[in-house]
């Protein structure tokens, strides 16, 4: 064999064994043509069911979320893992149940200042997996999972994060910048989160112009700008504070709504309006830069619509913080030009716990025997019209002062305790508005139901922190780490 085949032979030998490293995808960088997706996720805060054309609104106007969700998938049994703000977020970067975390309440205002803690470092991020897997990731907006360095996002698998840490904010930068700057001057040491500036990556925002929906809208196009001259792929958080409290609107956005006759509700509409208008500008980033159609781009909102302050959830019972219907099923779809060519409404129950692994396997990366997940992979099924979960359970558990509410889900039922009333059992099918209570037709079901929750409630741990900290004297006093009576089955009050 002469010299140069000899040569030859070992640049192929070494060749191969360098492309088979690199087909695996927890080591990859980057490829030649890289074909996996961009992923854009579009949270909302406490937006209601009902309040999205694509949900039946019908006085409030989202004319650019419509026409993506009327081009892709609809999930009309779309849930959170939780009730309310943090533990929901907890449940979507972690993929675990915020219970089985020690994170199913809040983190608390200003917690720099005295919990000092975020959601467990013993959790890898989605963000976090798709960062080592290669692709390039930004968080813009809202994070509220932990606001000290080592929960930082930039430490939590973003390369990019620009918002702020507490779990809400101000809209107008020249109220909040004011009112931030006198407390200062004043020598107020703890701040409200809603007064503080903005922050990229660490670094203080300096004299921010805009209103906050729009700050944010707008650097998200910079974002998808950025990552469009990187020869990878992305993944981009973007957690709109909107249309959380304080109810806060442009004028020039009000008088779209001059016709809702109710202050609040009008005020709502408008912030709604605006972020619609944000994800217009988004789309149009992608398509300006070619990355549209190779873009999932997955839409919800946090938990449901706070009702006490201008949202709905027709035809859904309760709000936010409920484990009714309305508590945290929420507006949801998944569009992708590239690998969803007919539009649809999808029924099967699918919850924000299933991205977690559904954007692994698009990602093409291999999750860890060591990493816990209570979601599953739902592309195949979603794909297909099929149910991913059949027979399956899904639960929901929120603690109140002293008590706690559950819903159950498994296929067309749901079992349900709320205020400390008896179990109730509803056909969701054939009752969405959890109106006509079957449990005496069906007592098998329901104690099945409440016999599979309460298996469930032992994989809990210990809360991490309490929100407001009053919660942690009931927490002791009335034992609740033990549920109490909370899975007991009585045909009585």
């Amino acid at each position: 064999m002469g010299y140069n085949i000899k040569i030859w032979l070992i640049v192929t030998i070494l060749f191969s064994v360098a492309c088979k490293e690199k087909s695996k995808p927890e080591l990859v960088e980057t490829t030649l043509v890289d074909k996996r997706p961009n992923i854009i996720l579009i949270v909302t805060d406490d937006l209601g069911y009902s309040d999205v054309g694509f949900n039946g609104s019908m006085d409030i106007k989202t004319p650019h979320l419509d026409a993506l969700a009327e081009n892709g998938i609809i999930f009309s049994s779309g849930y959170v893992a939780h009730p309310f703000c943090g533990p929901s977020r907890a449940g979507l970067m972690t993929g675990r149940y915020p219970h089985t975390i020690g994170s199913q309440f809040n983190i608390p205002s200003n917690s720099e200042a005295h919990v000092r803690k975020g959601i467990t470092l013993e959790e890898v991020f989605m963000s976090k997996m798709l960062q080592n897997a290669g692709y390039f990731t930004g968080a813009v907006g809202k994070w509220h999972l932990g606001a000290v360095p080592d929960y930082h996002p930039n430490q939590r698998g973003f390369d990019e994060f620009y918002g702020f840490l507490g779990g809400g904010h101000d809209y107008f930068p020249n109220e909040y910048t004011a009112k931030y700057t006198q407390q200062k001057a004043a020598g107020q040491k703890v701040i409200f989160d809603y007064l503080k500036p903005l922050e990229h990556n660490g670094q203080e925002v300096v004299n921010p112009t805009e209103y906050l929906t729009d700050e944010l809208s707008g650097k998200a196009a910079d974002f998808v700008e950025e990552a469009s001259t990187k020869e990878k792929p992305f993944f981009l958080y973007l957690a709109y504070n909107a249309p959380h409290v304080p109810l806060e609107a442009k004028e020039e956005d009000l008088k779209l709504f001059d016709n809702i006759e109710n202050v609040g509700r009008r005020t709502y509409a408008a912030m709604v309006y605006a972020v619609d208008r944000g994800v217009g500008q988004l789309v149009d980033a992608l398509k300006a830069k070619g990355e549209y159609e190779k873009t999932l781009i997955v839409f919800l909102s946090d938990n449901g619509g706070n009702t006490d302050r201008g949202a709905t959830n027709y035809p859904l019972k309760g709000r936010k913080g409920d484990t009714s219907e309305g508590g945290y099923r929420v507006p949801m779809f998944f569009h992708w030009p590239e690998k969803i060519n007919t539009a649809r409404t999808y029924e099967y129950p699918v919850t924000a716990l299933d991205f977690y692994p559904t954007f692994a396997h698009l990602a093409k990366i291999e999750i860890p025997d060591s990493k816990k997940l209570d979601g599953k992979n739902v592309w195949e099924a979603v794909s297909n019209n099929k149910n991913p979960r059949k027979d399956e359970m899904t639960f929901v558990l929120r603690h109140r002062e002293g008590y706690s509410d559950v819903g159950v889900r498994q296929n067309e039922w749901k079992a349900l305790k709320t205020n400390q009333n008896i179990w109730k059992l509803y056909d969701l099918e054939a009752d969405i508005g959890e109106a006509n209570d079957m449990s005496s037709e069906n007592p098998e079901q329901l104690k099945k139901m409440v016999k599979a929750a309460e298996l469930w409630s032992k994989t809990h741990t210990e809360p991490q922190w309490f929100d407001p900290i009053e919660l942690q004297e009931d927490w002791e006093e009335e034992e609740m780490e033990k549920f109490n009576d909370t899975f007991n089955l009585t045909w009585e009050k």
